[in-house]
């Protein structure tokens, strides 16, 4: 069995042991009272969005544009106040001379980093994008070594760049030219998925599939420390599955990671130490809101825990199985979606869940995101929606 055709079937393995209904027992939401009624401001789609591949496609906000791609490779800019279409690129590549030759999507999968004046993607044909910001114009497109999972990251003055063959990049943002690389090992099992890096300090973080958090120097690529995050443990290859697939978030002196199968670790970005432990598994993002971090496992229950000591303030199991997306913190809610299209609100004070509102039913695969009194949703066969923040 090659290596992608076991990472899909490990992605297969994960959404099953994500659910804890049987096959007799149907999963039901449970019933709840809107306390308040969600407001749509506007509704535009982006061509067929991911539908059902593994593309983190999440829309990014820069001043009053809202940038949203779909997998075959049209990228949009629309106007925050109307989702009004302000430019539009199809990323694909001239048709192919020969008929077996594959010129139908651009596979995007990897985005949306905004930096630089630019935007920048990734996708499965092992190509990083970078588009002006403002007109949507192509001004690089790069030959990267592996597939291009996850969003980039920015930071001193480069682009960091993740692949799934265990090579992360540094690319100059205006040519895309590489300045330096690192390689890390890949076990033969991993979920489909790659940490995003994260920029901060000087250094570049990002999870490894071994279950580790690492840091590279940005200035050259050297590693400063790896820390375990989860370690390998069980007697399948599913149990020993241990990747940290999430993107890292700093606060001060501290980072915060989490892996499938493992822990989640808060790390002195230091030295490498692990201040704190907590045997929470996940593959979706984390979100921090001044002193607490939110985060929904690998079976859909939903947690709040304080960031400097991991006590958990409260948890949310009325959504479990429902393949959440990631939390987002949006005014005093929590916000996240699940695959049949409901976007649910939860206080973020106590995890009560306070509203639901049902939209495509194709569902949702990225987290929302929040435009200043608006929250951005994308759904996968494109419908991109701005909805007020209550």
């Amino acid at each position: 069995m090659n290596k992608l055709s076991m990472a899909t079937l490990a992605l297969c393995m994960a959404s099953l042991l994500g659910c804890s209904s049987s096959d007799e027992e149907e999963l039901v939401l449970p019933e709840i009272n809107n306390q308040f009624e969600t407001q749509v401001v506007w509704q535009e789609s982006v061509g067929d969005g991911v539908e059902h591949y593994f593309s983190r496609l999440t829309p990014t906000i820069y001043k009053d544009f809202v940038f949203v791609a779909e997998r075959d490779g049209l990228v949009k800019a629309l106007n925050l106040e109307s989702g009004k279409t302000l430019w539009q690129t199809d990323t694909r590549k001239a048709p192919a001379f020969w008929p077996w030759e594959d010129s139908d999507s651009a596979k995007l999968s990897g985005g949306i980093l905004q930096a630089y004046g630019n935007i920048y993607i990734g996708s499965e044909h092992g190509e990083v994008i970078a588009l002006n910001r403002d007109s949507g114009e192509i001004i690089w497109r790069k030959n990267v070594p592996g597939e291009a999972l996850s969003s980039p990251a920015a930071g001193d003055g480069l682009v960091y760049v993740n692949l799934g063959s265990g090579k992360l990049l540094a690319l100059h943002p205006d040519t895309g030219e590489e300045r330096w690389r690192h390689e890390q090992e890949v076990p033969a099992l991993t979920l489909r998925g790659l940490s995003s890096p994260t920029a901060a300090n000087g250094g570049v973080l990002f999870g490894e599939e071994s279950g580790k958090l690492s840091v590279l120097i940005a200035e050259n690529g050297y590693s400063a420390w790896s820390a375990d995050v989860a370690l390998a443990k069980g007697s399948s290859e599913f149990e020993r599955l241990v990747d940290v697939d999430t993107k890292p978030v700093v606060s001060g002196a501290m980072a915060y990671a989490i892996g499938y199968n493992g822990n989640l670790a808060a790390v002195d970005v230091r030295s490498g130490n692990v201040v704190w432990k907590r045997e929470y598994s996940s593959y979706r993002d984390l979100s921090l809101d001044l002193n607490v971090l939110y985060l929904v496992d690998s079976n859909g229950v939903i947690y709040a825990l304080d960031k400097d000591s991991g006590i958990e303030r409260w948890s949310q199991p009325a959504l479990r199985g429902w393949y959440l997306t990631a939390p987002t913190v949006a005014g005093n809610y929590v916000a996240v979606g699940d695959q049949e299209g409901n976007l649910h609100w939860l206080d973020k004070q106590t995890g009560q869940l306070v509203a639901r509102e049902s939209f495509d039913s194709s569902g949702f695969f990225v987290e929302p995101v929040v435009a200043d009194d608006k929250l951005i949703v994308y759904t996968r066969n494109g419908e991109v929606s701005a909805v007020k923040i209550p």
